[in-house]
């Protein structure tokens, strides 16, 4: 049972690195000041994954059915459409909102690099600018979270009914599934961020070109995934 349940965990590590979850949590990145403020959006999409999964598992094992072909696949195409409006926001705020890098300093604070916009201005004086850095709850990662969840319950509960009879072994299974995916997104939060970060200490076209490659690279992957599942559904 401890094989089975650690295997569990590394499978949720490895699944927080699919494709579209790499590209969903690429764009959370691009509207985080900080590596901890990144690590903290990975660990909320888990948790909005996590749940999902276990919602979604505690209701087909107390109705003992199965998640219909139909519905699988309507998430999935929800989830094309979620990626590409996340790619398209990335561009949106790279070419309206004019993003630029300076050096910045609060009151009674040490300096620090702050990204700001110069929308709407004439002349860019840098020691102008008022800005409030995130802190609240992540909600819009919860959010993707909830979503990725809900397209990646029904092959997760399919392979679960496969391998585990008991119900309640299978919930404990995917909750710890879960646990790994939460780990996982964490990680590959800080990884991501790293360069977005980095860049934006040292040049601005630099990590507007970062920023550029995430959101496009996730509009290619969402349009993928629509007219993978589109066909499906048209069938």
């Amino acid at each position: 049972m401890f094989t089975l349940f650690g295997f569990g965990f590394l499978v949720g590590m490895r699944h927080a690195f699919e494709a579209d979850h790499v590209a969903a949590v690429a764009t959370l990145a691009t509207k985080s000041h900080s590596i901890s403020y990144s690590i903290r959006q990975g660990l909320v999409w888990g948790l909005g994954h996590t749940l999902t999964l276990i919602l979604f598992s505690s209701l087909i094992f107390l109705l003992e059915s199965v998640v219909p072909e139909r519905l699988a696949q309507g998430l999935e195409f929800l989830v094309g459409c979620m990626l590409v409006g996340l790619g398209i926001d990335v561009l949106r705020k790279i070419i309206t909102e004019r993003i630029h890098f300076h050096v910045h300093q609060h009151p009674n604070r040490s300096p620090h690099f702050h990204a700001h916009s110069h929308k709407g201005e004439s002349a860019h004086t840098a020691f102008t600018h008022h800005h409030v850095h995130p802190q609240g709850f992540p909600y819009r990662a919860l959010m993707v979270g909830f979503m990725h969840g809900m397209a990646g319950s029904a092959a997760l509960i399919i392979l679960t009914l496969q391998t585990i009879l008991s119900p309640l072994t299978g919930l404990i299974y995917i909750g710890i599934f879960g646990l790994g995916s939460i780990a996982g997104m964490a990680a590959l939060s800080f990884i991501i961020s790293l360069p977005l970060q980095y860049s934006a200490h040292s040049f601005t076209w630099l990590h507007n070109g970062l920023q550029g490659c995430v959101g496009v690279i996730t509009i290619i992957l969402g349009a993928t995934v629509l007219f993978d599942t589109g066909a499906v559904l048209l069938n």
